[in-house]
């Protein structure tokens, strides 16, 4: 069994976690902060964005990027420590961000009021390019939460929370997205939030109503289950060796309630695993 141990505590909803260098970058969505924090549990904050969702990325190139889903921007973090726009996303319930390391930047929308739980229509994915608009890549997807891009480069994971599934897409070379298909079917009761890819093209993804972090092969087989005792929002590979698997975790309320967490039961959790980290994030 898994020893699980707590990096960082008293946050509020917690996510987004990137290992880059040598610290973990997640958002605190009630703070509206993007914090770093080292091995050690030294945590700084390095950006501040009022937005909920408040996802971020790092780029091959150094830069980092953060969702304003609020405000409809692509923001970016310059060395200074200023945030500029990036790019113009336009009014969209914006959510996660990944890039695929050869300049493709997708952002995914979800089709619904988060705070109402109405479904309006489905989620979609879209295409960033430097300095420009989106433009739509992927549609019906229930609730595209987690994004992953595989070691190759050559697919796109997204996590489909409510339709209990990883989809999955070939990445063309403009960027476009074909070939959809189920990566994985997780069964009815699972919740896939943020998740990433290991070097053996597993995917770990976080799962808030069932409180836990699960590794599965393409196809759905379990290889390994990490049991929190909170809901787990997402994950992501990092550490020296890229074994360490950070989660950010937290009590969840609803959707519906004014705190949609419980006040200062955030969480970022590590531990070990044995395949390191691979693809993006």
């Amino acid at each position: 069994m898994n020893e699980v141990r707590t990096l960082l505590d008293g946050r509020g909803l917690v996510e987004s976690p990137r290992w880059r260098g040598d610290r973990l970058y997640f958002s605190d969505w009630s703070a509206g902060e993007v914090v770093a924090v080292d091995p050690a549990g030294a945590a700084e904050v390095v950006a501040r964005v009022n937005s909920l969702p408040l996802c971020t990325e790092w780029l091959p190139d150094g830069r980092f990027l953060i969702v304003s889903s609020r405000d409809g921007l692509l923001l970016r973090r310059e060395p200074d420590g200023s945030v500029v726009t990036h790019a113009e996303l336009g009014p969209a319930g914006w959510n996660d961000i990944v890039a695929d390391g050869r300049g493709h930047i997708y952002v995914n929308a979800v089709g619904f009021d988060p705070m109402s739980g109405e479904m309006a229509e489905p989620g979609s994915v879209w295409l960033v390019a430097d300095g420009g608009a989106a433009r739509r890549v992927a549609g019906d997807i229930a609730f595209p939460n987690g994004m992953a891009v595989t070691p190759d480069g050559a697919t796109l994971i997204v996590a489909d929370s409510y339709g209990h599934t990883l989809v999955a897409y070939d990445i063309g070379a403009d960027g476009g997205l074909s070939s959809r298909r189920t990566w994985a079917d997780l069964g009815e009761v699972a919740a896939p939030d943020g998740i990433c890819v290991d070097a053996e093209g597993a995917v770990w993804y976080a799962d808030v109503p069932n409180r836990c972090c699960v590794r599965v092969a393409e196809g759905g087989e379990t290889l390994q289950i990490v049991h929190l005792d909170r809901g787990g929002f997402a994950c992501v590979l990092g550490g020296p060796a890229g074994t360490t698997l950070f989660i950010a975790a937290a009590e969840w309320r609803g959707m519906t309630e004014p705190e949609m967490v419980a006040p200062g039961s955030g969480q970022i959790l590590a531990t070990e695993v044995a395949v390191p980290a691979a693809g993006s994030p």
